[in-house]
């Protein structure tokens, strides 16, 4: 029996954050002379430790049992196998083999993912943060939302220089929207695979438009598909289009002459649109069930399985689709509007689900603000001024549209859809910002026009 709270979590935990707080504080008072941005360093890091800890609390106390206190159990289980045999211990974490079930026993105890790949990989990499926590639940959770901080203050501090105007606003994009502190700061899928995309996208960047440290940003980009291919492998299938129209978007910008700029841009998005499928086609296998040709049927199943009875009461429907492009493209406003904007607040049961409703309004509310105020059609234009838009925007939308599809649980949506948000938000402000500087430069060129006439 896993004794999730016991006497070391009164000496492990406050030992760490004593620890982690000097260490962090340092980096800040090093660095915040010459970055003022590093003055929400620590409240970053210290809002998404609070996060990883509020989920251990709720799931043990309000819950009683989840993901987080399995993965919890199973790296305790594998700590166990180790004192006894090392051999195998090193066997789960580099091969996995089936008959390795028979290693464990009464005194390892046995663990709840073991059949489960995905799953294990997140035991594979968090089991030695129990190790250093003294098996502490709580200090392994201080541990991974530490570590797992880096790619996201990484990806801050990437944008912050390409936009030195909105510190303030990426900062709340990234580090402290809420239902993102709380469901992606536990010992959860949704912790690794949010930070590998943070770390994808800053790595993208910084060799797309800083051209600098090419090969250990490669190496980082390449790390951060491993992970989210091992554990949610439909959020790199997510990230691929809007990354591709990214890369499109830049070779469009170094033309010169508009007017080829204009012509050659429809070309140049279909040509990378067809790139990112020929690519997903040819790592059909590696997918797996996310592959192209098996995807759409997944959606149909999971999105049914979803409307089982055993979810009544925390459910939508949003209707029946056929597994084709075209029978699912026509479900893209519902299944988009559902993994943004719900639970609506009048759908939320629980306290939990009411924290993510209140911010769903919130989104909502500066989403169609913003919409009339750009009447729409701006927002295109806009996006061809900064070409990240174009992977912001995608991402977020095509990821939301995925995750809508194929959940039709409110419970699984909040946690699904972490991903998406930050960057939907981050999008928003930089299309709000860049919609002001142009209003601005409009006006300062018919002021000159005015006084040359």
């Amino acid at each position: 029996m896993i004794d999730y709270f016991s006497f070391v979590d009164f000496i492990s935990p406050p030992v760490l954050l004593i620890i982690i707080y000097l260490i962090a504080k340092r980096r800040q008072l090093r660095e915040i002379e010459s970055n003022p941005s590093y003055k929400y360093y620590l409240w970053g890091l210290f809002a998404k430790i609070f996060g990883g800890i509020s989920v251990c609390f709720i799931y043990v106390f309000y819950y009683g049992n989840g993901d987080t206190m399995n993965y919890y159990n199973d790296n305790i289980v594998l700590i166990n196998l180790f004192q006894k045999s090392f051999s195998s211990g090193m066997s789960y974490i580099l091969s996995h083999p089936p008959e390795l079930w028979y290693s464990f026993d009464q005194d390892t105890g046995f663990p709840t993912y073991f059949s489960d790949p995905k799953a294990t990989m997140v035991v594979r990499l968090t089991w030695w943060m129990s190790l250093i926590s003294l098996k502490s639940f709580i200090g392994t959770t201080i541990i991974l939302a530490w570590i797992s901080y880096y790619p996201i203050w990484r990806l801050y501090q990437t944008l912050v220089k390409e936009f030195p105007s909105l510190s303030k606003q990426f900062a709340f994009s990234l580090l402290f929207i809420p239902s993102v502190i709380f469901w992606g700061s536990g010992l959860l899928k949704d912790t690794i695979t949010f930070s590998a995309v943070c770390l994808f996208a800053s790595s993208y960047s910084i060799m797309l438009i800083q051209k600098r440290n090419v090969f250990k940003n490669l190496l980082l980009l390449v790390l951060a598909a491993y992970l989210l291919i091992s554990i949610k492998p439909y959020i790199f299938f997510a990230l691929l289009p809007g990354s591709v129209l990214w890369f499109g978007g830049i070779q469009i910008s170094k033309l010169k002459n508009k007017l080829v700029r204009s012509m050659t841009a429809p070309f140049l998005i279909i040509v990378s649109l067809i790139s990112g499928y020929i690519m997903l086609s040819l790592m059909g296998n590696f997918l797996g069930d996310y592959a192209i040709e098996n995807v759409l049927d997944k959606a149909i199943v999971t999105q049914q399985d979803l409307k089982n009875d055993r979810y009544q009461g925390s459910s939508w429907d949003i209707g029946e689709f056929d597994p084709t492009f075209s029978g699912i493209l026509s479900k893209a406003p519902l299944a988009i509007n559902a993994a943004l904007f719900r639970p609506y607040i009048w759908e939320c049961s629980n306290p939990a689900m009411m924290m993510s409703g209140i911010e769903n309004m919130i989104l909502l509310i500066f989403t169609i603000f913003l919409l009339i105020k750009l009447r729409v059609y701006n927002v295109f234009r806009l996006m061809f001024r900064h070409r990240i838009l174009f992977f912001t925007v995608f991402f977020s939308l095509f990821f939301a549209f995925s995750v809508g599809l194929t959940t039709s649980n409110f419970g699984s949506l909040v946690r699904y859809k972490i991903p998406a948000i930050p960057f939907f938000v981050l999008s928003l402000f930089i299309i709000k910002a860049t919609f002001v500087d142009l209003r601005r430069e409009d006006a300062e060129k018919l002021l000159v026009t005015t006084e040359q006439q």
